[in-house]
């Protein structure tokens, strides 16, 4: 059974893992939704339709012609994400009366992990990074990319035009709903969002039950932005082209999650002997005179079936 981390964190006993899992949650509107299945060894293999057998009206005493469909496998393979946080022990003993600086350390690890994944989860590319995994840009093609419009589309501008494009993203992933399903989009249209549905009608907003956050919703499923990377840029960036807007357009994902290959949905991949991201106190280490702290999650990300996502491209911040 997969769990998310917003569910596996008031379940840990271990109180620096918790604290980890609790950061993570809070860090990232992924990671507090997507729910990790854990498998054996370091990859999965399923199968994946390719084509579908073919079939036909008969008349009275008349054979069918046989044929069987097809299917190929496909493999997902697990990767290792984190860090090591020192603090020096003369930082430790003359300014812990101020804060618990190894604390702080390793929430800002945490964070900086946190951001890391959901970057890859939108932009990973293994071309460029072949120790990482490919993430929705790249794995999404075909139907499975709209155009909001030839030159771009403004989200205010475009009005009624702009929520049909929307409208035609979620279409695109079928079985999306409140319960299993995110739409992602940078902050600066998030923004045009609330203030073109404060015009026209249906901004709602809602507290998620697991996180306890309070997000703008659009037919129900919760409207989010990832953030930014840990340098600060943009993880949906306002710099794509689309026509004549060139370097003035971003992308809207949406996202079907599942909790395994049957629901055809976008899952998490975790290790069945490392789950949940864990952290290590190690202690004084020999090299240096430094407390080490080290965080360590073996995981990865499967789109299973061809429509568990969407992307609508040329989404204009106007």
């Amino acid at each position: 059974m997969a769990v998310t981390l917003a569910e596996a964190a008031p379940l840990s006993q271990n109180s620096l893992q918790r604290g980890v899992i609790e950061t993570f949650v809070q860090a990232s509107p992924v990671l507090d939704r997507i729910p990790l299945m854990g498998i054996d060894g370091n990859a999965y293999a399923y199968n994946r339709e390719s084509a579908l057998p073919g079939v036909a009206f008969r008349a009275v005493n008349e054979a069918y012609t046989e044929s069987t469909g097809t299917v190929v496998q496909a493999t997902e393979s697990l990767v290792i994400l984190g860090g090591d946080a020192d603090v020096d022990k003369f930082i430790v003993a003359t300014r812990g009366n101020l804060n618990d600086q190894r604390a702080v350390q390793t929430a800002m690890k945490v964070k900086a992990v946190a951001y890391k994944y959901q970057d890859t989860f939108f932009n990973g590319d293994v071309t460029v990074d072949t120790k990482a995994f490919d993430g929705l840009k790249k794995r999404l093609t075909g139907a499975q990319v709209i155009d909001a419009a030839t030159n771009g589309l403004g989200v205010v501008s475009g009005g009624h035009d702009f929520l049909d494009a929307v409208d035609r993203l979620l279409a695109a992933v079928p079985g999306i709903n409140a319960q299993n399903g995110a739409i992602y989009a940078n902050a600066a249209v998030l923004a045009r969002i609330t203030s073109s549905l404060r015009r026209l009608g249906g901004a709602d907003f809602i507290r998620e039950d697991l996180t306890g956050k309070r997000v703008l919703t659009y037919n129900g499923i919760p409207v989010l932005d990832p953030g930014q990377t840990a340098a600060g840029a943009d993880i949906i960036p306002q710099t794509e082209t689309q026509g004549t807007a060139t370097g003035t357009a971003s992308s809207m994902y949406a996202v079907k999650f599942g909790q395994d290959e049957g629901d055809q949905g976008v899952t998490g991949l975790a290790s069945n002997g490392l789950l949940l991201p864990a952290a290590y106190d190690l202690g004084e280490i020999d090299s240096k005179p430094v407390y080490r702290t080290r965080i360590d999650w073996y995981c990865g990300l499967a789109t299973f079936g061809g429509r568990a996502a969407a992307r609508l491209r040329g989404v204009l911040a106007s």
